[in-house]
């Protein structure tokens, strides 16, 4: 397999959705806590990486075989276009998995048994994302936890790997018992501070189901624009931006967010153009990278506004 190849297979490109998350988590690692722990940070960097590559492996992978529009198999996945085996692509995503898991594990040994669990769900459901009887990515829930899963599961584990472990949550075992422990207020500020991300990465996920809508039916798949209908699913899209400036807002006003972050509502004009242009057309090769252009304007000036705040208060 040549690298050009591998790097669409993984869609190298699309990785900007989990890098933002990691970003933003350390910054306010940082910036709320006054936290940072270099080794950490550097070894949960690679193994969130290669997982994020996996999934997205076996998401195409998944397409390919249970596709059933022949030009589509055959002419617009990666396996189709390449020539590559369902075993080629299953012995490398098996591959990156294993050595994503041994990273998490030293992690694991690093920080507290707690990452275990938050670890092993993450597994899970980037997993099952695609694969299996019921993938997620297939059913009305994608959105939601693919939102949920990196926005703010990426963002919490990169606070939790910075941060000690009892000023957020720890897991104390002393068999047979044990004891969780922690601050419900600072995980809720972790929460309120991840919103955002939450919001512009489902709606990375509900823009591609917009613009698929028919393809996804002659395919047997039937995500949330089906069941909520494509009107709906467009009002939903802007109403998601809408939240992340009102989360933001109100982390400031929370004491979560710097005051700095205010500025985010210069960047409101440009994500209310994109979603305007969305609202006209709904097209894959036209205006669904505008969900992908407004992740990367609101949270790119977030990391700025983070770093105002880590610098100046």
């Amino acid at each position: 397999m040549s690298m050009p190849v591998f790097l669409e297979l993984v869609e190298i490109r699309t990785k900007l959705a989990s890098l933002f998350p990691f970003t933003l988590g350390i910054l306010f690692s940082v910036y709320y806590f006054s936290e940072f722990n270099a080794v950490n940070t550097i070894l949960f960097f690679i193994a969130m990486l290669v997982f994020d590559m996996a999934t997205t492996a076996i998401n195409n992978t998944m397409d390919y075989v249970k596709a059933k529009n022949m030009h589509y198999k055959e002419h617009e996945n990666i396996l189709g276009k390449a020539g590559l085996s369902v075993k080629q692509a299953t012995t490398l995503i098996v591959a990156m998995i294993g050595f994503s898991a041994i990273i998490g594990l030293t992690l694991v040994y690093r920080t507290n048994i707690l990452l275990l669990v938050i670890g092993a769900l993450c597994f899970a459901v980037g997993i099952l994302y695609t694969f299996g009887p019921f993938p997620i990515s297939r059913m009305p829930l994608g959105e939601v936890m693919s939102g949920l899963t990196m926005g703010f599961g990426i963002f919490f584990i990169a606070v939790f790997i910075n941060v000690p472990s009892t000023l957020i949550t720890a897991l104390v075992l002393d068999w047979p018992s044990f004891m969780l422990s922690g601050s419900l207020q600072n995980i809720a500020a972790i929460f309120l501070a991840s919103l955002p991300l939450v919001f512009t990465i489902a709606n990375i996920m509900l823009s591609n189901n917009i613009c698929d809508y028919e393809t996804d039916i002659t395919n047997h798949r039937y995500t949330l624009t089906f069941y909520i209908g494509k009107p709906l699913a467009i009002k939903l899209y802007a109403w998601l931006y809408y939240g992340a400036f009102a989360a933001s807002t109100l982390a400031v006003f929370a004491g979560v967010n710097p005051i700095w972050m205010l500025g985010i509502w210069l960047v409101f004009p440009i994500v209310q153009k994109s979603i305007q242009l969305f609202k006209d057309k709904q097209d894959k090769a036209t205006t669904f990278g505008l969900a992908i252009k407004n992740l990367v304007v609101y949270h790119g000036a977030q990391i700025v506004l983070y770093s105002l705040g880590v610098l100046f208060g």
